[in-house]
């Protein structure tokens, strides 16, 4: 079965609210390079981006660059990405990838796509996140805000992230994917939370065909004065 949406919705409106609801929508992520970003986002899995922000100031001042982190030892590495969680996993996988960009691209950390997915562990998610952030090229990051997300406002019915962004990309426009991947981040977390989504003060509610929305809490009643009173 080929990508689908259930419904046409207005993007361009719900960017435009969206965008007035969280004017300070970015990436959460903290970073001053490339390679900053690719360090923070293989760190980031299974974590949050505040703990990654806590770590990543006294790592990269440790190691500034992919030659360091390829260099690196393994257990002074772990120890370094510790607090991120699956550190061991971690740490192999920085400098695994930090010794594929040394050996390939002296170094540097491509923009290309291709050379991207090339990399050890870097998969389409990241690899759209980075261009994005890193170099402004356009492209969707389904991370599980945006996954999520899209698919309660039905832009799309697909569960693989690769799909996902396929119908995304057909849907926003260039010009507005990288925003509008830090909207639907920022209303994720701010609103349209996984277990209970807070619908009655989501600015988008009348937009959204999501079919299990939270209902506004009842009022409460006001207490009956006693006629003896």
């Amino acid at each position: 079965m080929g990508s689908r949406t259930r419904q046409a919705l207005p993007v361009a409106e719900l960017i435009e609210v969206l965008d007035r609801e969280h004017p300070d929508a970015k990436l959460a992520l903290d970073f001053a390079s490339p390679l900053q970003l690719l360090v923070a986002l293989i760190l980031a899995a299974q974590s949050t981006d505040a703990k990654i922000n806590e770590i990543t100031p006294a790592l990269f001042a440790e190691f500034p660059d992919a030659t360091t982190f390829a260099g690196a030892d393994l257990a002074r590495l772990e120890q370094a990405v510790h607090a991120s969680g699956f550190f061991r996993q971690k740490a192999r996988a920085l400098k695994t990838c930090c010794t594929a960009l040394v050996e390939r691209h002296g170094g540097e950390v491509p923009s290309d796509m291709a050379a991207l997915l090339a990399l050890p562990g870097v998969g389409r998610k990241t690899a759209n996140i980075l261009r994005g952030n890193a170099w402004g090229i356009p492209g969707i990051g389904v991370d599980t805000h945006v996954a999520r997300l899209s698919q309660r406002l039905g832009l799309t019915v697909q569960t693989d992230p690769d799909k996902i962004e396929l119908d995304l990309v057909r849907q926003i426009p260039e010009g507005r994917q990288i925003r509008f991947c830090h909207l639907l981040q920022f209303h994720g977390r701010r609103v349209c939370h996984a277990r209970k989504p807070d619908c009655p003060r989501c600015a988008i509610a009348d937009l959204c065909p999501y079919p299990d929305k939270t209902p506004p809490a009842p009022a409460a009643e006001k207490p009956r004065r006693s006629r003896w009173l």
